[in-house]
């Protein structure tokens, strides 16, 4: 799998934005702990931005930011032939034809090396006006295996957005059984309750995510979906 192939499975950006935080809620309550999380969202990540990342613990990591102008996602494999560390520079194509709306992404600190060097091997965007997803003219190495930028590695559960899917991936992460209703709710968005809390992890209570929840920007009971709390 490739950036391109990732571009043709994404959905909508407010699909996307929804999914994302779905699965930073879910980690929110497994994982009270935030530094063995995989999956966070920033609702306010700037004063016009939501950002959700994803970092597995091993250098691997993505980023999205989503903003008025559309959605930039940047994804970063260590071990890809396409590190720009292997060539002292991101790989050709990868960011050359980025939109000036997302420039200020590219050129985020908080994506770069204390040298300023973008880490980045997967790039794409999406302006709000677009009908689809977007990368750039790649040539990937011909020595590569299917994974040359790690896309398959990165994005698995933005292409696969079934409950089934994280449900999976979570009880091989965490090592714990995951109830896949609660997944179910979550991932439709609808308000986080004390039962579905207590169904994914009988050790936290509601309360004790509001912090998490306010920072997320998702609802509880009784708050409307979209309500940004706190």
């Amino acid at each position: 799998m490739t950036v391109h192939d990732v571009a043709r499975q994404l959905p909508e950006i407010a699909v996307l934005r929804e999914h994302s935080r779905s699965m930073a809620v879910l980690e929110a309550v497994l994982s009270p702990e935030w530094e063995n999380r995989y999956h966070s969202f920033d609702d306010q990540w700037s004063e016009t931005e939501s950002m959700a990342s994803m970092r597995n613990g091993s250098g691997d990591e993505y980023s999205i930011v989503f903003s008025t102008a559309g959605a930039y996602i940047r994804g970063f494999d260590h071990e890809s032939p396409m590190s720009p560390y292997v060539e002292d520079g991101p790989w050709p194509g990868v960011l050359d034809e980025v939109p000036d709306v997302f420039r200020s992404s590219v050129e985020e600190p908080a994506f770069s090396d204390e040298d300023g060097m973008p880490i980045v091997t997967a790039c794409l965007w999406r302006e709000m006006a677009d009908s689809a997803w977007e990368a750039g003219a790649i040539d990937f190495p011909d020595a590569a295996t299917g994974d040359p930028d790690g896309s398959g590695l990165l994005f698995q559960l933005l292409v696969d957005r079934t409950p089934e899917a994280f449900q999976r991936w979570a009880e091989d992460y965490y090592q714990v059984p995951v109830d896949l209703a609660a997944v179910r709710h979550v991932f439709s968005s609808r308000p986080l309750t004390e039962e579905v809390v207590r169904a994914l992890n009988s050790e936290v209570a509601l309360a004790q995510l509001a912090e998490d929840l306010a920072e997320i920007g998702y609802p509880t009971s009784g708050a409307p979906v979209g309500t940004h709390c706190g």
